[in-house]
């Protein structure tokens, strides 16, 4: 089994996917922050913008784009979020939607109202 890891900041102590037998994609927790911060949007709609768009550049990294997802995790610390977070998430999908988590989490690092994570998988 080949594995095959990406990370765009090496002081994390995570990597941000890794990719097994040229094939799977596993996607590690994802965060909306406001690039180059440690900082949220102010606005949930922001932040599922910006959330969704961590995903795309992660699955980018692998050569893969959002329409390869199998499975996704959304952690969101207040589950009343939930049709905010679809009217944006929707906007990011033009054929089958993939399987998937909402799941109530509670705090989340840096204040965030959602964390991502995935696996996808190459054509």
């Amino acid at each position: 089994m080949s594995r095959e890891y990406f990370s765009s900041d090496p002081s994390r102590p995570f990597a941000d996917a890794v990719l097994v037998d040229g094939k799977t994609l596993y996607i590690s927790g994802r965060l909306g922050l406001i690039s180059g911060t440690d900082k949220v949007p102010d606005s949930v709609e922001e932040e599922a913008h910006a959330v969704i768009q961590e995903v795309q550049r992660i699955l980018a990294m692998a050569g893969m784009r959002l329409d390869q997802l199998v499975s996704l995790q959304i952690f969101a610390s207040d589950v009343s979020l939930w049709e905010r977070f679809n009217a944006v998430y929707r906007t990011y999908f033009t054929g089958q939607l993939p399987p998937r988590a909402f799941i109530g989490s509670g705090p989340l690092l840096f204040g965030a109202r959602f964390e991502l994570q995935g696996i996808a998988v190459k054509d």
